[in-house]
């Protein structure tokens, strides 16, 4: 230890955290949203069915009254409040998840398959309801494997760490590859439909009645009932070590893998594309990643209308009569097409790809 504090046993000194934006910092999609998905937060997944009324995730600013996680240095949390349910159903959820690549896992240095080696999750969570919640790591290359745990009762209003130390086991297995097999999901509410009686802080095979012991629907029915979450990290080793604080930037760099987005902030007229002119009124462009993407994005995400954007060439900005569309995408770039009104190209000229308003952005999303 150095000055009281744990430090690692085992794996990694330095980027040890495999939990990517962990303290909240990053929130490219909206700091607000009652949509389920990636919605908000980076590399933060929330989900929810069954609702009498939508839930809303939100980032909350932590001040010095956060005892707790704001001594610790973290400035940021999600936050859930909930709808007014007026209703239990055995299908009601609601989930805050993280999602692994598959290599991530293998090469982190934890020995998976074996019992005596050990992963260690640590997080500060705050509900406005006192009742206990539960969660679980979920693997899913080879035959798909869950550890369920529980946070413990929570005081009302109050931030908490919590702290698991998970061990490795036979059947746990995580491929060399980039896709998804390893699931951290923290549920605030879940139905009949999803729980049982498994046996917590013991792996088993996934099934998904049988994910966690029954749900007190306390939290779930408290009309704007709030659940909130920072600090988290998953590590090697079977100590909590102090949270691994990463400037803005080193953070920014590790989310731009999963979703990059292009905006205008406070300027309207903004060129984001070179391009050039195929025929008299389109033009093609081209946006480079400033960091690879984890696959080959599939879709271009926009905002705005039409007028939103535009193709500067020669000494005129052509209003788009589309918004741009998707041509195609690797890791490293992308392409898209801009519609102008008219015919004010030649085939061949040069055009720039712009943004007219600050409602208009750009991006590209790889998530797992």
């Amino acid at each position: 230890s150095v000055n009281g504090n744990g430090f690692p046993s085992a794996g990694s000194l330095s980027h040890r955290n495999l939990i990517i934006n962990g303290d909240m910092q990053v929130w490219q999609r909206s700091t607000s949203s009652t949509t389920d998905g990636y919605s908000t937060v980076d590399r933060w997944k929330t989900s929810y069915g069954g609702e009498n009324e939508d839930p809303t995730f939100s980032k909350q600013d932590l001040t010095s009254s956060d005892t707790g996680p704001w001594e610790k240095g973290f400035r940021h949390a999600l936050k859930v409040t909930n709808g007014n349910q007026t209703s239990t159903d055995a299908d009601d959820y609601l989930i805050i998840s993280q999602r692994f690549e598959s290599q991530t896992m293998a090469q982190s240095g934890w020995d998976y398959t074996s019992a005596s080696s050990y992963i260690t999750l640590s997080f500060w969570v705050r509900s406005s309801v006192a009742q206990n919640f539960y969660g679980y790591l979920r693997t899913e290359d080879g035959t798909g494997q869950l550890y369920p745990f529980e946070t413990g009762s929570l005081s009302a209003n109050t931030w908490t760490k919590i702290t698991k130390t998970i061990p490795g086991h036979a059947n746990v297995q995580f491929d060399n590859n980039v896709a998804r097999s390893c699931i951290l999901d923290i549920w605030p509410f879940g139905g009949t439909d999803y729980s049982a009686s498994p046996t917590l802080n013991t792996w088993a095979n996934y099934a998904s009645g049988t994910r966690f012991p029954a749900n007190t629907a306390t939290w779930w029915t408290t009309d704007d009932a709030t659940f909130a979450i920072t600090g988290a990290q998953l590590e090697v080793g079977e100590t909590a070590t102090p949270f691994e604080h990463l400037s803005y930037g080193d953070q920014l760099n590790r989310c731009l893998r999963y979703y990059y987005k292009i905006v205008c902030d406070d300027q309207g007229d903004l060129g984001v594309a070179p391009g050039w002119c195929r025929d008299t009124d389109t033009c093609h462009g081209n946006i480079n990643f400033p960091v690879p993407m984890r696959d080959n994005p599939s879709a271009l995400e926009t905002s705005g209308t039409a007028g939103h954007y535009a193709v500067a060439h020669k000494t005129s900005g052509p209003i788009a009569t589309s918004v741009p569309s998707f041509d195609s995408a690797t890791k490293y770039s992308a392409s898209l097409t801009v519609n102008v009104t008219g015919t004010p190209f030649t085939a061949g000229e040069c055009g720039r790809i712009q943004k007219q308003t600050n409602d208009a952005y750009l991006a590209w999303e790889s998530e797992l």
